[in-house]
């Protein structure tokens, strides 16, 4: 079965950095796409940055264009996302997504996700 598992959250100063990993299973498929997503409490889901697997195209939304950066490691199938310069308005749960598609991540569909890892910056 399809796993994906969050992890590297925390609490952090706002400026501090972050790094959270995402680790996918259960699958054999080469062509996928990973995104990263966030929601915050009364917010929509944000797409924020995915990758896909089979071309590295990446796409990152306007709110962290310059302060994050997604990166992969294939042979462990996992994809982190390196988050400098966190804001107070960062604060969120972070997500993971799985596209079995994986030729344009920013339109994927993203039909597995993992279990969120939770992200709070402060003053």
């Amino acid at each position: 079965e399809v796993q994906l598992v969050e992890s590297g959250g925390g609490l952090v100063q706002a400026g501090e950095s972050l790094r959270l990993s995402c680790a996918a299973s259960g699958f054999t498929f080469e062509d996928y796409a990973i995104g990263w997503f966030r929601q915050a409490p009364g917010k929509e889901r944000e797409m924020l940055s995915c990758i896909s697997m089979n071309n590295m195209s990446i796409y990152y939304s306007d709110s962290v264009q310059g302060r994050f950066t997604i990166s992969s490691d294939n042979a462990k199938r996992t994809v982190y996302l390196r988050m400098n310069s966190l804001k107070l308005e960062d604060t969120a749960v972070y997500y993971c997504a799985l596209d079995l598609v994986g030729t344009w991540c920013r339109l994927g569909e993203y039909h597995y996700w993992g279990q969120g890892t939770q992200v709070t910056v402060s003053p």
